[in-house]
């Protein structure tokens, strides 16, 4: 594959809030990676009568697949492009997976919210975890795409945009920010943005902004669906300096969120 990002993908998502990576890793490693996490839901797949829930949440796998898919040598490009050169974490582990059944049910975790990437208080609580507009500790939000997905698989949807709209609402909130509830409150102010369902085969990655306004959706299709939504973290916090020339595009997006260029 062509490794390297062009300019009006790095323009798509400063100003989308978005990269779609197909073929970011093999497929072969998808189908290992579902393999494992089959035994780890205890469902069958050859057994639907086993499929008893909407949506079973497996935590992080540190499986060798797991850690062989985020950790292609173009995802590793792109975490330098997008986030900063050596300004990231390596992934050890992969997850959380939130593993999606056909059902007459309806899964409770289909509101629009922004993922939450530090706490200062109950660390056990991820209602209480706080985002800021600094996006402290965090460079993206991913979408490991580990089974296909189409339109009817419950994929995950994205507020185009939206990224610029929690960067003003966050403004307000200084460094300490706003926990997952609270900012979750204000998303509905945010309707003014195109939504797209995040699709496609086994072995593509969705980059995204770590402030993209996403949700869940209840599953209409035959197959369960496989993916994972892991952060990836930085290893030092962003500085929204407008005059610096090298920022990344993860906070020229913050800025231009900002109105301040």
């Amino acid at each position: 594959m062509n490794h390297s990002l062009s300019i009006h993908q790095i323009d798509g998502f400063i100003n989308n809030g978005f990269i779609k990576i197909e073929n970011a890793f093999p497929a072969t490693v998808a189908a290992q990676c579902v393999d494992l996490l089959w035994k780890a839901t205890h469902c069958h797949p050859d057994d639907q009568t086993t499929w008893t829930q909407p949506v079973i949440r497996i935590g992080e796998m540190t499986d060798a697949p797991f850690i062989e898919a985020a950790n292609s040598e173009f995802l590793h490009y792109a975490f330098d492009k997008l986030v900063g050169e050596d300004n990231w974490i390596p992934k050890t582990s992969i997850g959380s997976f939130p593993i999606r059944f056909p059902s007459q049910e309806k899964a409770n975790d289909t509101g629009w919210h922004v993922d939450a990437s530090f706490t200062d208080e109950n660390a056990s609580n991820y209602l209480e975890w706080r985002i800021n507009v600094q996006s402290k500790a965090r460079g993206l939000l991913m979408l490991f795409l580990f089974s296909d997905v189409s339109e009817h698989d419950a994929p995950t949807k994205l507020k185009i945009g939206s990224h610029l709209n929690v960067a003003k609402i966050l403004s307000h909130a200084g460094e300490k920010g706003l926990a997952f509830m609270e900012l979750a409150a204000h998303l509905d102010s945010i309707n003014n943005c195109e939504e797209i369902n995040a699709t496609g085969k086994a072995g593509t990655v969705y980059l995204c902004h770590p402030f993209i306004v996403h949700a869940a959706q209840d599953h209409l299709g035959t197959k369960p669906k496989f993916m994972a939504q892991p952060a990836l973290m930085t290893k030092k916090d962003f500085t929204l300096d407008a005059t610096n020339s090298s920022n990344s595009p993860v906070v020229k997006a913050i800025l231009k969120g900002l109105d301040k260029i």
